[in-house]
C-alpha cells in the first residue's frame, strides 16, 4: 500500500519523535523527516554497511519500511530493533509484520509480549479474548471470488465507486507528473472507465476542476449523481504545517463537493468539519444522501484514525461530525468506509484481529464488527471495499502478491450462499427405532438457541444452516437421557446425522445414578451449562421415580490442602442440590455432602497425571431409596 500510505494514511509517526543520535544520521534523517522513505532507507542500509547501525538506525529502517509496506524488510529491523528495546507499540508492529509474511505463530507470541507491556490497550485485549482466531478467517466457506480487473496499472490504482455505468478510482499512473518522495510514485489523480467496455476500456481522469497537481482520492455520489464528494490534499488550500528546521511542509486531507455539468465537475467547495489542524478523507454516502461517512484523525477519537458520520440536511448544511464509537474504532486506524444500500458498514482496520495490514471489515445489526475473511481479505492491505447488496458485484483494492502494481482493483463478486440441509434422526440407543415427540434444540457455538423443533414420526428434524456454521443439536424425551450430538459444518448439500437418547433406566447402575463428569470452572462452585445438561438427567430420574431420595456428594483431586478441598467440594455440593431443587425437585428428596479428597479413586500422592486427577475430580449420585433396584 505504497500509495496509500501517504495519502490516506499520512502517519503521526511515532519515530518522528526520536533524536538524532549522531552526525552520521543527518542526511538520512532528513529524507524520513521529508517523508522521502525510499532515499531514506537507501541512506539508513549505507550507514549499517559502513558499521554506524544501533537501535535508533534499525528504528528508523524499520518504520520507513513499515510505512511503504516492505513487510520483510519491515520484520528484519524491527527484529533488529527490539533487541535493546521494549516498546509495545513497536512490537504490535512487528507482530503485524510478521503476520502479513505469513509467520502466524511468531506473529502471536509478540502479540503476547505485546498483550504483557500494554495489558490495557484494547488491542491486546481483543487478542487474549481470542486468540485462535486466524483459522476462522483463512478457513471459512468462500463467500466471494476476485478478478483483477484489465486496466490496473504499474502504478497504485485503488477505490472503485461505480455510478450509471462508469467506474472512478484513484490512480498514480500519469508519468508525466512529478513523484513523491515518499515512494516515488507520481501524485494521485481521480479517474473514471465505462464498465461496458471490459478489459479494453481506456481510463482518463475526470473532466473539471476535480484533479490538482496535489493529491485527489476517494469518491462518492449523491443519489442523482449530480453531486460528488471527495478527498483532496490541502496544499491545494495553501493549508500546511511547517517542520521545525526545514523546508519540508506536512498537509492534511480536506473534504469537498463538487457538481456536476455535462461531462465536467465543477463548482467545487470544501465541506464545513474541515480543518486546518486534522484530517478528513474516505467519504460515502448512505443510500438516502443523508449521511456521509468519513475516516478523520481529528482529536477525541479512539485512535490514529477512526471513523465518523454527519447528517447531510435538505438544504446542503451539515449536522456536526460523530464518532462510530468503540465498537467501530480502536486503538490502531479504521478508514475507507462505505455503507452499503442495506445499511451495513464496511470498512478497513488494522487495529480488529486480521490477516496482516488493514483487513476488510463489517458491522452486523446487532452492531458487532466481523472481518470479511479470504479472499477478500490477504496478509497484505485490503481496502475500499464496496458492494451493490442487490447484485453482489463490487470492488476491493489490495497490494496483495500477484497484481500489476503497488496497489491494484479486483472486481468482487458474492457466491451463492452456502447452505447445507442437516436431518437429524433421532432414536432408541438400545432398540435402534425412531423416536417421536423428541425436543431438538439446536445451538451455535456459543450456547445461543437457534431452533427448536419436534421430530415426526419417523423421528426426524430438518434444518437448514450455513456451510460453516458449527453445531450442537441436543435432543430430550421423557423417561430418556438427553443427549447431544457436534456438527462441524459441511460444503455438502445435505447431511444425515443420528442422535442416540438412552433410556432413562440405564444410567441407574445398583445403587447409583451414574452421570458423565459435572464440570466446574476451576476454583468454582458455580454449575457451568455442561453441569446443568448432566443434572438434567438426575432431575428427569428423580421426577419417573417420585419416591427416590439421594444424596450428593462431591470430591476433589488432591491438588491443595484438605482443608480448602473439603470447603470447596462442600460448596459445589451445595450448588448440585440446589440446581436440582430449582427444576422441581423437593428439598427433602436430595441432599449434598463435600468430601474433600478424603476418598480418592486413584492414590497416586504428588505424582498423578491430570487423567488421574480427574477420575479423583468427581460428583456421585447416591440413591438412599425409592429406586427401582431396591425394596
Amino acid at each position: 500500500m505504497k500509495k496509500i500510505k501517504i495519502f490516506i494514511t499520512l502517519l503521526l509517526l511515532s519515530s518522528l519523535s526520536i533524536t538524532a543520535q549522531n552526525k552520521y544520521t543527518q542526511t538520512a534523517d532528513k529524507h524520513f523527516d521529508k517523508f522521502e522513505f525510499v532515499e531514506a532507507i537507501a541512506a539508513y542500509n549505507k550507514l549499517v554497511e559502513k558499521g554506524q547501525g544501533d537501535a535508533y538506525v534499525y528504528t528508523k529502517l524499520a518504520e520507513a519500511n513499515y510505512n511503504i509496506f516492505s513487510t520483510t524488510e519491515a520484520e528484519k529491523w524491527y527484529a533488529k530493533a527490539l533487541e535493546s528495546s521494549q516498546d509495545a507499540e513497536m512490537m504490535y508492529k512487528y507482530s503485524q509484520m510478521l503476520k502479513a509474511n505469513g509467520k502466524y505463530d511468531a506473529s502471536n507470541q509478540w502479540m503476547h509480549k505485546f498483550a504483557k507491556a500494554n495489558p490495557k490497550d484494547d488491542r491486546a485485549k481483543a487478542f487474549l479474548a481470542n486468540q485462535d482466531y486466524l483459522p476462522g478467517i483463512l478457513e471459512g466457506v468462500q463467500k466471494y471470488e476476485l478478478e483483477s480487473l484489465g486496466f490496473n496499472s504499474e502504478a497504485s490504482d485503488f477505490g472503485g465507486t461505480l455510478k450509471d455505468g462508469v467506474l472512478y478510482f484513484t490512480s498514480a499512473r500519469n508519468n508525466a507528473r512529478r513523484t513523491y518522495g515518499w515512494n516515488e510514485e507520481p501524485f494521485l489523480d481521480i479517474y473514471q472507465v465505462a464498465v461496458s467496455e471490459g478489459d479494453n476500456a481506456e481510463a482518463e481522469p475526470v473532466k473539471g476542476s476535480i484533479n490538482t497537481k496535489y493529491h485527489e482520492g476517494l469518491v462518492t455520489f449523491s443519489p442523482d449523481g449530480n453531486t460528488m464528494y471527495f478527498s483532496r490534499e490541502s496544499f491545494y488550500d495553501g493549508v500546511y504545517e511547517k517542520i521545525e528546521d526545514s523546508k519540508t511542509k506536512i498537509s492534511v486531507i480536506h473534504l469537498f463537493k463538487a457538481t456536476k455539468s455535462g461531462d465536467s465537475w465543477k463548482n467545487v467547495k470544501a465541506l464545513p468539519f474541515n480543518s486546518d489542524s486534522y484530517s478528513v478523507k474516505n467519504p460515502s454516502l448512505s443510500v438516502d444522501g443523508k449521511t456521509l461517512y468519513f475516516a478523520s484523525d481529528m482529536p477525541g477519537g479512539f485512535g490514529k484514525y477512526d471513523i465518523y458520520k454527519a447528517t447531510v440536511n435538505a438544504d446542503g448544511s451539515f449536522g456536526d461530525p460523530e464518532n462510530l464509537g468503540a465498537k467501530v474504532n480502536t486503538e490502531g486506524q479504521e478508514m475507507f468506509p462505505f455503507i452499503s444500500d442495506n445499511g451495513t458498514l464496511y470498512f478497513s482496520s488494522n487495529g480488529h484481529l486480521g490477516l496482516g495490514g488493514l483487513d476488510v471489515f463489517y458491522t452486523t445489526a446487532s452492531g458487532d464488527v466481523v472481518n470479511a475473511g479470504a479472499p477478500i481479505n490477504s496478509n497484505s492491505d485490503d481496502l475500499a471495499f464496496t458492494i451493490n447488496e442487490e447484485t453482489g458485484e463490487g470492488f476491493v483494492s489490495s497490494n496483495r502478491e500477484g497484481g500489476q502494481g503497488s496497489d491494484d482493483i479486483y472486481a468482487v463478486k458474492r457466491l451463492k450462499p452456502c447452505n447445507v440441509l442437516v436431518t437429524t434422526t433421532v432414536v432408541n440407543n438400545e432398540t435402534d427405532t425412531p423416536l417421536a415427540g423428541v425436543t431438538v434444540t439446536i445451538k451455535d457455538v456459543k450456547g445461543q438457541v437457534l431452533a427448536t423443533e419436534t421430530s415426526n414420526a419417523e423421528g426426524k428434524v430438518s434444518y437448514t444452516v450455513p456451510c460453516e456454521n458449527a453445531l450442537l443439536i441436543a435432543g430430550s424425551l421423557e423417561d430418556f437421557e438427553s443427549n447431544s450430538i457436534d456438527f462441524a459444518g459441511s460444503k455438502e448439500e445435505t447431511m444425515e446425522l443420528i442422535l442416540p437418547l438412552d433410556p432413562i433406566e440405564k444410567i441407574i447402575v445398583e445403587d447409583r445414578v451414574v452421570l458423565n463428569p459435572i464440570l466446574f470452572d476451576f476454583d468454582k462452585s458455580n454449575i457451568t451449562a455442561q453441569g446443568a445438561f448432566e443434572l438434567d438427567k438426575l432431575v428427569a430420574v428423580m421426577k419417573k421415580y417420585p419416591e427416590m431420595v439421594i444424596l450428593a456428594e462431591s470430591h476433589t483431586d488432591n491438588r491443595g490442602s484438605a482443608r480448602y478441598n473439603e470447603k470447596l467440594s462442600s460448596r459445589r455440593a451445595q450448588s448440585t442440590v440446589q440446581y436440582v431443587i430449582s427444576k422441581g425437585i423437593d428439598a427433602s428428596r436430595i441432599t449434598g455432602v463435600g468430601k474433600g479428597e478424603s476418598d480418592l479413586r486413584v492414590n497416586c500422592g504428588s505424582k498423578c497425571t491430570e487423567e488421574e486427577h480427574q477420575l479423583n475430580r468427581r460428583s456421585e449420585f447416591i440413591i438412599v431409596s425409592g429406586g427401582p433396584n431396591q425394596q
